[in-house]
């Protein structure tokens, strides 16, 4: 019986002859599709890590649990606050997709107000959220963010995707939330709606560092 060979494709075999290739994550470039797919299959990072889909807007909110006190870490990126991946990975909601951004989150009026939970919830969120990130400073100066904000499809109230956000660096005591990333949300939605970049692409884009975010899309 003769053997039988397998023919390897050439780019197969070239890749298998040079040492330096590496696997590559299909997930690690900005989709051009929607952002919330249909079906709640989950957005991707720039690592390719999947974002995960939440419950979306709701007549009642609840107070909703937060990680253990201390165990949420800050990272910082040219003096300015990041929230720890593993406790504020971020969340979409499924409410929000590509195909439905016009009657949502780019419609005349606003969207956002309709969907926000009451201070009365978000504040009881705050306080734990706040030992979850051993958060020190006054909570009237750091904000309850959400990661994806609401104006970019980001879930209502998800623990997943709220943080203590401390205020910028350069911000004076006593004066209030004060930070910088609102403004590149506010960008990012701007984009959006003009067609200029996907839902997708914005949601992915602000995941992964929300102060490269702009570059990152080449909206600077």
């Amino acid at each position: 019986m003769r053997s039988v060979r397998r023919l390897v494709p050439p780019v197969v075999l070239a890749c298998l002859v040079l040492a330096g290739c590496r696997s590559t994550s299909l997930g690690s470039s900005a989709p051009s599709g929607s952002g919330s797919p249909a079906g709640g299959a989950a957005g991707t990072t720039g690592s390719g890590r999947a974002i995960a889909v939440g419950a979306g807007p709701q007549k009642h909110y609840t107070v909703q649990r937060q990680p253990a006190p201390g165990t949420c870490h800050y990272r910082y990126e040219h003096g300015e606050p990041l929230e720890d991946p593993k406790c504020t990975p971020g969340a979409i909601s499924p409410a929000v997709t590509q195909a439905n951004i016009k009657s949502t989150i780019c419609r005349k009026g606003g969207y956002t107000s309709g969907v926000r939970p009451s201070a009365y919830v978000t504040g009881k969120e705050k306080k734990l959220n706040a030992a979850s990130y051993d958060f020190t400073g006054s909570l009237r100066e750091g904000e309850y963010d959400h990661l994806i904000s609401l104006q970019l499809g980001g879930d209502p109230n998800d623990p997943r995707n709220l943080w203590v956000e401390p205020a910028d660096p350069h911000h004076r005591a006593s004066q209030g939330i004060n930070n910088k990333k609102d403004p590149v949300e506010t960008k990012l939605h701007t984009a959006v709606c003009a067609g200029r970049v996907t839902l997708a692409a914005a949601q992915q884009a602000i995941v992964t560092d929300w102060t490269t975010a702009l570059s990152r899309l080449h909206l600077q």
